[in-house]
Parts: C-alpha cells; sequence; structure tokens
C-alpha cells in the first residue's frame, strides 16, 4: 500500500475531519429527534407510562448500542470504517417510519434496537476515523470535536422536535426531522466520506520506522 502522499494531522486533511464532525452531528440528531417527546408520545399513543417507557427506551437503545460498541473496532479493521459508517445510517433510515406507522409498543421498542446499533456503529466509526486523519498528536482535540458536535446536535434536535410536536402534536411531523436527518446522514457518508484505513497504516509504518531508528 502506497502512503507516500498521507500526511497526518488536523490541518492536512481538515476537509474530511470537517465532513466528520458535520456527519457526527446528524448521528447526534438522530437520538435528539426522540429525546423530548418520546414520554409524551409513548403515553398519548400506546397508553405507556412515563417511568416505563423511558425505562424500555433506555434498556432497548442502551444495551444495542453497548453491544454495536463492543463489535464495531474489530470490524471497523476487518470491512472498513466508511463500510460500517454506511451501515449504521442504512439502519437509520427506517427507525423515523417504523415511529410513525408502529401499531404496538414493540414497534416502538423495535426501532429503539435499530437506533442502538445505528448509534453504535457511525459514532464509533466517526470517533475511529478522526483518530485516523489526525494521528496520535491531536487525538484527545478530534474526541472533544466529536463528543461536542454530536451533544450539541442532540440539544438542538430536541428542542426542534419538542417545538414541532408542540404545534403539530406528537406524531408524525417530529419525525419527518428524523427522515431528513438519516437520509442527509446517508448521503453525505455515500458520496463524500472516505474511508481512513490507509492513514493506519501510514502511522503504523511510521511508528515502525522510529522504532528501527532507535
Amino acid at each position: 500500500m502506497n502512503t507516500t502522499n498521507i500526511k497526518l494531522g488536523l490541518r492536512e486533511n481538515w476537509k474530511q475531519f470537517t465532513l466528520l464532525v458535520i456527519v457526527n452531528a446528524f448521528v447526534g440528531g438522530m437520538i435528539g429527534m426522540e429525546r423530548t417527546i418520546f414520554p409524551q408520545f409513548a403515553e398519548l399513543e400506546f397508553g405507556v407510562a412515563s417511568k416505563t417507557s423511558i425505562l424500555s427506551f433506555i434498556t432497548a437503545f442502551g444495551i444495542s448500542k453497548a453491544i454495536a460498541n463492543y463489535y464495531t473496532g474489530r470490524l471497523a479493521n476487518k470491512y472498513g470504517r466508511r463500510n460500517l459508517l454506511l451501515l449504521g445510517w442504512l439502519l437509520a433510515l427506517p427507525i423515523p417510519f417504523l415511529l410513525i406507522n408502529a401499531t404496538s409498543w414493540n414497534w416502538v421498542i423495535f426501532a429503539n434496537i435499530l437506533l442502538g446499533i445505528s448509534q453504535g456503529l457511525t459514532w464509533s466509526s466517526t470517533v475511529v476515523m478522526k483518530i485516523d486523519l489526525v494521528g496520535e498528536k491531536d487525538r484527545g482535540f478530534a474526541m472533544g470535536l466529536n463528543e461536542f458536535a454530536g451533544y450539541f446536535a442532540v440539544g438542538i434536535v430536541a428542542f426542534l422536535t419538542g417545538f414541532i410536536a408542540n404545534k403539530y402534536g406528537v406524531t408524525p411531523y417530529p419525525f419527518y426531522v428524523g427522515i431528513f436527518i438519516s437520509l442527509a446522514g446517508f448521503l453525505l457518508t455515500a458520496l463524500w466520506v472516505k474511508d481512513t484505513s490507509v492513514f493506519v497504516h501510514k502511522e503504523s509504518t511510521k511508528d515502525h520506522t522510529s522504532q528501527m531508528q532507535k
């Protein structure tokens, strides 16, 4: 693998890095879509009490995200970071439609299991890809920007969907935001995000060279 023209660093790869920050903002937005309206949605549409809905949401989402996080690193090395990011967005695409058309609480739980898996794949992939791009020196800064973008988007989209729900009802209009976010995230990844595996090879080669010189 030719890595002669590959350079590690935030300044050298700012375009791809910025794109990944934007993609991760969309990832966070998918959580924000539900965060504000979910208790009310559960009670009004399915008669599920607020505390029960929050507990089942956290359980379904948390366990599936934890499992996805556990396997993402290993799968990223095997199948490529970008491929996992794309898979995560593919899993996100049906989630708003499932919530809009849900006829039972089980549909909602299934949608949140998908959301957990999608979040595990997409969030972890963007973290890994940013670290790949910047190299060892700027890893902490890359992680900070990733978390800022994701959680800032959670808050913004939660506010937006809450406003929409207050004005137009808890369904279906707030979930249209999720349709836009998932489509935008998928298209950005498919059209412009590049796999960063070559940067990992570049860094490992650099480290090996440094050890040989010592």
